[in-house]
């Protein structure tokens, strides 16, 4: 940004600083809130949104050329009158980027003017077309479009340091979509009791990008078809230019009858493995010798003091009305070799063993001992790190609540599988274009540790906190002659993010 940008940017900086700084307040007669007189009035020259956010995002649209990519490679109609495919995914996921929640908000977008303005758009899709462009997808286009997407999300891994490259990190899931609709193509009813879809979520750890987004009728179990959607999330990240390749999964997906091919392939895996009981037995019969403690990471550094831990207020209760309690008291971790049947070869079988203590009320009923099976081709790594990643694929629940409660992604609002699979993937398209926004920023120069430092809060952001912090920023729209302003009202942390962003975005990428 240049150095009037950056003064501006300062001054207002300081004058919030100076309002919030500490002060030593008198005992004040009235409350703070003091505004009485107020009016409104239409503006006649002036105008401007609350979703600044969304120029930097059409940027960085047009830079990476993911417009070009969406219109090159999805065909679903025939004529242009006067829409283009990327038109109507950019409006949708756009709708949820301005804080929509549902197809039917767009219709507040396509009756802002100002927006309209701001895009450079004549008119955008009403709801009803919106829904019309999801239900002509048949499952070819649907992978088309995530292969186009795809495609573009390479390019941006291409910005990335070197260092980015040394390991994929690949995390299977299925997850629950429910719906309240009787009349949606494909629904059934779950093993959990509940009816809708069961989509399977293929994501890159680290940077919590969905790689693979694809639905299923709720009756399907969370392994169905998973081995092909893995490997072509492995072929996509060797594509990309990893060294190495890991993938994750629960017991749902220990894919016995892939794993001597991934071996061969040079792919690693941690799954992990129902506690059959032929597992159990084995792990009983190990030596005393073969255990090892297993201690936990701290999940806190404490910066200052140590403060005193509060009430455990729902342990009082647990204890006064005698409900059942399990209690860990210590963990211990070993590891032994075993081949599946589907198998021509043994694996590392890492063997958590956990002892509890059953009590009701304050009377200890007896102990219990739980086992947790981890199978992974990792020969080198530590038994506790073996847990531990595998511990960490739980991150990816945080991915799945994003979808379901961030960008809306798995909200279900047409009539059939396939046009609600093509409506989460342009849904899912939104918390992409978020992860991109942090992928796309510098970490070089003066500021670096900074600078990175910003970049991983990005990152790691939920998506309401990214919509208030990034996007919801007013701006004044000022059209010229071969250029949209937008011009920023007031300030906030995320400002000077915003524009090294748009600095950033003014470059060609590296390809």
């Amino acid at each position: 940004m240049n150095r009037i940008t950056r003064q501006r940017i300062a001054r207002r900086k300081l004058r919030i600083k100076r309002r919030l700084d500490k002060k030593s307040y008198d005992d004040q007669g009235r409350p703070i809130l003091t505004a009485a007189n107020i009016h409104y009035e239409v503006a006649d020259r002036v105008s401007a949104i609350a979703c600044g956010g969304i120029g930097v995002i059409h940027k960085l649209a047009r830079q990476t050329g993911l417009i070009e990519a969406l219109d090159d490679n999805v065909h679903v109609l025939k004529l242009h009158l006067p829409y283009f495919e990327s038109d109507h995914i950019l409006n949708m996921a756009y709708n949820i980027l301005c804080g929509g929640k549902c197809l039917e908000d767009i219709e507040l977008l396509r009756n802002d003017e100002v927006y309209l303005n701001a895009l450079g758009a004549e008119r955008i899709p009403d709801p009803t077309t919106a829904g019309d462009f999801c239900r002509r997808f048949t499952p070819d286009d649907i992978c088309k479009l995530m292969d186009a997407i795809n495609e573009i999300r390479i390019k941006v891994w291409k910005q990335q340091p070197e260092s980015f490259f040394d390991e994929a990190i690949i995390d299977v899931d299925g997850v629950i979509a429910p719906t309240t609709g009787e009349c949606k193509e494909g629904m059934d009813i779950s093993y959990k009791g509940v009816w809708g879809y069961h989509p399977l979520v293929v994501s890159l750890s680290g940077t919590n990008e969905v790689l693979y987004l694809v639905n299923r009728s709720g009756n399907r179990p969370s392994h169905d078809n998973a081995a092909y959607w893995i490997d072509k999330a492995i072929a996509l990240c060797r594509r990309a230019g990893f060294r190495r390749i890991t993938v994750r999964g629960d017991t749902d997906f220990s894919q016995t009858t892939q794993l001597d091919r991934w071996d061969s392939d040079e792919v690693k895996f941690v799954y992990g493995i129902d506690a059959m009981a032929n597992l159990v037995d084995l792990a009983d019969s190990l030596p005393e010798e073969a255990w090892r403690p297993l201690n936990r990471r701290v999940k806190h550094h404490v910066k200052t003091q140590p403060r005193r831990r509060p009430t455990n207020v729902k342990e009082q209760v647990v204890v006064r009305r005698k409900f059942k309690n399990i209690r860990l008291d210590s963990e211990l971790v070993a590891e032994f070799a075993y081949q599946p049947v589907a198998c021509a070869k043994a694996y590392r079988l890492v063997v958590v063993c956990k002892n509890l203590t059953v009590s009701r009320g304050e009377d200890t009923l007896f102990d219990e001992v739980r086992y947790f099976f981890y199978i992974t081709n990792e020969r080198s790594a530590k038994m506790r790190a073996i847990v531990f990643s595998a511990n960490d694929r739980c991150d990816q629940e945080n991915l799945n609540a994003q979808l379901k409660g961030g960008v809306f992604a798995l909200k279900m609002p047409v009539d059939s599988l396939n046009s609600n699979w093509a409506y989460m993937v342009i849904a899912s398209l939104a918390w992409t274009l978020k992860s991109w926004t942090a992928l796309l920023l510098c970490e070089t120069g003066r500021w670096k540790s900074k600078h990175a430092s910003e970049k991983r809060k990005l990152l790691r952001m939920e998506f309401r906190t990214f919509l208030n912090a990034f996007m919801r920023m007013p701006c004044q729209i000022v059209r010229q002659a071969r250029k949209i302003t937008y011009r920023l009202l007031s300030w906030n942390p995320w400002q000077p993010v915003l524009l090294r962003l748009m600095d950033a975005l003014s470059t060609p990428l590296r390809c």
